[in-house]
């Protein structure tokens, strides 16, 4: 009874340090409209949202591997107090440079956290419930990006927008005083030189391409020296980073763990399950908003079906693991997954708004599985000593391959929808002195009732095609899921008793 006490304690901090980390910049994303109207800085208003991601994601590796050197415990309440610490900085900041700093602070935290909290599930619980516990942390995932734009939405119009951080410090001082009580490391750690040299060319070629990618084709040209500068940068630190990992004694991110065949699949098919799904949150409420003129511009509520239906998969998919091989799972996952992309590379103007909900749906029930299966596939064939390393190693590659799929099929957009309107306009220019105003103006219901109906209804053609086409793009990352699994090996989560069994761990 103790026991289970305990694990119910720990399963409770680990879901609650995941929500905050998860959810975090969805509900910041919401409220930055309110946050630059107080603070002002609109022309530094992607530095908060890119400071946590880049830090965040550059510790990801590095907090997964001094969990193995060091033990998972005192590096997740190492991430659960920073984030707090960065959380209640954040709502006192007084403008937006101090902001972006505070929310480095909360992505640092953010970096230790959902590695971490992964991998502890593989440590604490035995095979045979490893899949049920997944499927929760995958569900959790899914669930954040539900209630993330809308709790924003409500705590910026009904409090105040320094709210969104303050909350963080209840849920997570209950997560460090369930973890602290409840989590009992009983393992000896074996401590290993720090790869120090790894650790900062890793960081300084992620910030580098990440703010790249970020500040590209929007506060600089793309062919601009900053840029361009930004991008070999990232490019000399990646090389030096490839060289110490190859000869660092304790590496970040080891490379071997790659000649495994269920990791390297797992991995490689999570960048494809990101690059692809991530195209359907961006561009779906773009397209309700643009092409059909709802109201609704909360993307919580645009990509309900999609999310829910997310949910239930995840959950539904880990609980399965235990019946039936990784590799089944995925590959039933990822055709569901490419059908729901073909299906929504066909939407126009004149796809019945049910029609919508239905392909993504589909989509939805695609992805899911991947939140929670992969998850554990990625780290089946290792044991304590590893394991944070390989479940970080993940996380940070996914993350990094979406980081880029939003920029790539951002700008695809951009230039399919600038070149069906100088089909019909000639040029930007000569559209907006057609209409009298800019073509986003058609993402505002008032707006769009001072443009002519006739010219309206092209604009709206245009931009539907533009997400149309881009979205038929994504089909390429979603078959290549399926291609990728098709080299994935057979285990299946039961036979982790066997390898704990073989290797004493």
């Amino acid at each position: 009874m103790e026991k289970q006490r305990s694990l119910g304690l720990v399963m409770t901090a680990l879901l609650l340090g995941i929500l905050m980390a998860s959810m975090d910049n969805m509900i910041v994303a919401t409220a930055m409209g309110s946050i630059v109207a107080d603070l002002g800085g609109l022309d530094k208003y992607v530095w908060a949202t890119s400071a946590f991601m880049v830090a965040q994601m550059a510790g990801m590796p590095i907090f997964g591997k001094l969990s193995d050197m060091f033990g998972r415990k005192r590096f997740f309440v190492f991430g659960l107090v920073v984030f707090m610490i960065g959380s209640a900085l954040c709502g006192t900041a007084s403008s937006i440079v101090e902001l972006s700093i505070f929310r480095a602070i909360q992505g640092i935290g953010g970096g230790a956290l959902i590695p971490i909290a992964f991998t502890i599930i593989f440590d604490v619980y035995p095979p045979e419930k490893r899949g049920k516990m997944s499927g929760i942390f995958g569900a959790v995932f899914g669930t954040s990006s539900l209630f993330g734009p809308l709790l924003g939405a409500y705590i910026t119009d009904y409090w105040s927008w320094e709210w969104i951080f303050y909350i963080n410090l209840p849920l997570g001082i209950l997560a460090l005083v369930f973890i602290l009580y409840g989590y009992k490391e009983s393992r000896e750690h074996s401590k290993q030189a720090i790869d120090w040299w790894g650790a900062a060319t890793l960081v300084g070629a992620v910030v580098s391409m990440m703010f790249a990618l970020e500040l590209g084709g929007d506060q600089y040209a793309w062919d601009s020296g900053v840029i361009i500068g930004l991008f070999v940068a990232a490019a000399v630190l990646l090389t030096g980073f490839v060289k110490a990992e190859t000869r660092a004694e304790a590496p970040i991110i080891s490379f071997g763990m790659f000649r495994q065949r269920l990791y390297s699949t797992s991995t490689i098919a999570g960048v494809f399950y990101n690059l692809g799904f991530v195209v359907a949150v961006v561009f779906i409420p773009l397209f309700v908003q643009g092409v059909y003129g709802g109201t609704a511009t909360n993307s919580g509520l645009i990509l309900l079906p999609m999310t829910v239906a997310s949910v239930f998969s995840a959950g539904f998919g880990g609980s399965l693991a235990n019946k039936y091989s990784y590799r089944a799972l995925m590959r039933f996952s990822a055709v569901l997954f490419l059908l729901g992309i073909i299906c929504l590379s066909t939407i126009n103007p004149d796809t019945p708004r049910y029609m919508l909900s239905i392909y993504m749906v589909i989509t939805g029930l695609g992805v899911g599985f991947s939140f929670s299966v992969l998850g554990m596939s990625g780290i089946h064939h290792f044991d304590e000593r590893q394991r944070g390393q390989a479940s970080s190693t993940i996380s940070f590659v996914r993350e990094f391959g979406m980081t880029i799929g939003i920029t790539i099929f951002g700008i695809l957009q951009r230039n399919i929808f600038g070149d069906e309107m100088e089909k019909l306009f000639g040029n930007s220019k000569d559209a907006s002195s057609s209409f009298g105003a800019d073509p986003r103006a058609i993402l505002s219901p008032e707006a769009r009732e001072t443009i002519p109906q006739d010219i309206l209804e092209k604009i709206t053609d245009a931009l539907g095609s533009s997400i149309g086409q881009t979205l038929a793009w994504a089909i390429i990352p979603a078959a290549l899921t399926l291609v990728t699994l098709m080299f994935m090996s057979g285990e299946r989560l039961s036979e982790a008793k066997e390898i704990k069994a073989r290797t004493g761990h």
